[in-house]
């Protein structure tokens, strides 16, 4: 009987040593969320292309006015003609300058349209924020001030969005062109 006993005990510490081995060798093997997360990042890695420097993705250097060097500037000015009118050179130069000048107001009111169309995004987020505070109230068919501070958010909406629509309409008018490189409304 002591044998059986024996045999048994030795089956147990031979199936705990196995059981031991196996767990130690799975702790060294990596996970399978370790594994799933190299696999992820390889993938990334890869996936992201080198970016080329081209033409096309740089930005075209500002061009600056030529202007004749100091050396090869003659110091006589030119006769004006005799009936009166500016010479033929002064002509592109006022025109370069209205064309500039035009061009500034075009930029302004392209940067205002932009501001007013942040406002307008403002606004409208305020007034969803307003709006579920409002909801949310299980008795807000009772709630005057809420419904007023609502409708009121609601008209100074309408009146910036006015206001945005009649300074479009204005760039439109100075530029029939730059209406297609005026910003896009963006949404909330």
């Amino acid at each position: 009987m002591s044998s059986k006993i024996i045999y048994r005990a030795f089956a147990l510490f031979l199936v705990a040593f196995f059981f031991s081995s196996s767990h130690l060798a799975a702790q060294d093997a990596p996970s399978v969320a370790d594994a799933a997360r190299q696999a992820r990042e390889q993938k990334q890695a890869s996936s992201k292309p080198a970016q080329v420097i081209d033409n096309d993705t740089l930005a075209p250097a500002p061009s600056a006015p030529t202007t004749p060097a100091k050396d090869s500037v003659s110091t006589s000015a030119p006769a004006a003609p005799e009936n009166g009118s500016a010479p033929a050179a002064d002509k592109p130069a006022a025109d370069s300058k209205e064309e500039g000048e035009k061009k500034a107001k075009i930029d302004a009111l392209k940067q205002e349209i932009a501001d007013k169309q942040r406002g307008v995004n403002l606004q409208q987020r305020e007034i969803a924020l307003a709006q579920n505070t409002y909801y949310s109230n299980p008795d807000h068919d009772h709630d005057k001030t809420g419904r007023e501070k609502l409708e009121s958010m609601q008209s100074d909406l309408k009146d910036q969005q006015g206001q945005l629509a009649e300074l479009q309409a204005k760039l439109a008018e100075l530029a029939p062109q730059a209406d297609a490189k005026s910003p896009e409304p963006s949404k909330p």
